[in-house]
């Protein structure tokens, strides 16, 4: 399926240069990433929302979610959703449900940017379709697109299956100031690995000893004594 006609003739108005390439059908902004070989960081998906009855692009990276207060106070509205899967249809004729460019100029919706994205040099999204995708300069899609700019994208929370309510937090041990003064006086003189330090744990790799759960960050490059840090 060639580039869609709308998009094509954009970019080729505006004289954009970017380049369209195609993978195999995918349906969601990491996996499209994942298939084309594209940090997912670098990956912009875009996410419709309705504010106050009128449709906004909230364009963000791939493995991130829409705050959708902090979109809600960017785009000045007094009420904000995410659109209905119906409503993409009737808004985005031209595309395939899901896979919209974030060219809301073209629509006559308004853009919001995650500052995230801002100077990306390879910005990638979808093209209209689960197949083909656009990748350009971040600084060529600002100057097509005039996007707001904002912060309001936040990581995606994993949780485990069956896991809420069911775990508890097991709080981070405390060294003592006399144990951790016997911890810093152990450390080679060589700088730089990170290891973390819980003097009641060795775990050995190779030539390489570390201990675990607390925060220093020193190379071992040889067998260290425990130190108890119930003194």
């Amino acid at each position: 399926m060639p580039l869609i006609s709308s998009i094509a003739e954009l970019l080729k108005r505006e004289r954009i240069p970017y380049t369209c390439f195609r993978h195999v059908p995918s349906y969601t902004a990491q996996e499209e990433a994942a298939v084309s070989h594209i940090q997912q960081e670098c990956w912009a998906k875009v996410v419709i929302c309705i504010a106050d009855e009128q449709p906004v692009q909230a364009v963000l990276p791939a493995h991130h979610v829409v705050d959708l207060e902090q979109l809600r106070l960017l785009a000045n509205a007094t009420e904000l959703r995410l659109a209905r899967e119906e409503e993409l249809g009737a808004l985005y004729p031209d595309c395939e449900v899901g896979a919209m460019p974030p060219f809301g100029a073209v629509y006559g919706h308004r853009a919001f940017v995650d500052r995230s994205l801002v100077g990306e040099p390879e910005m990638v999204f979808n093209a209209g379709t689960h197949t083909e995708a656009i990748c350009m300069h971040y600084g060529d899609f600002a100057e097509l697109a005039r996007p707001s700019v904002g912060a309001f994208a936040r990581p995606r929370t994993h949780r485990p299956a069956g896991s809420v309510g069911r775990r508890r937090r097991i709080p981070p041990r405390v060294l003592s100031p006399k144990a951790w003064r016997r911890v810093m006086k152990s450390r080679p003189p060589f700088p730089g690995i990170r290891v973390t330090a819980n003097p009641n744990q060795l775990v050995s790799y190779h030539t390489e000893t570390r201990i675990a759960d607390a925060g220093a960050f020193y190379p071992i490059t040889r067998r260290l004594k425990a130190v108890s840090c119930t003194n």
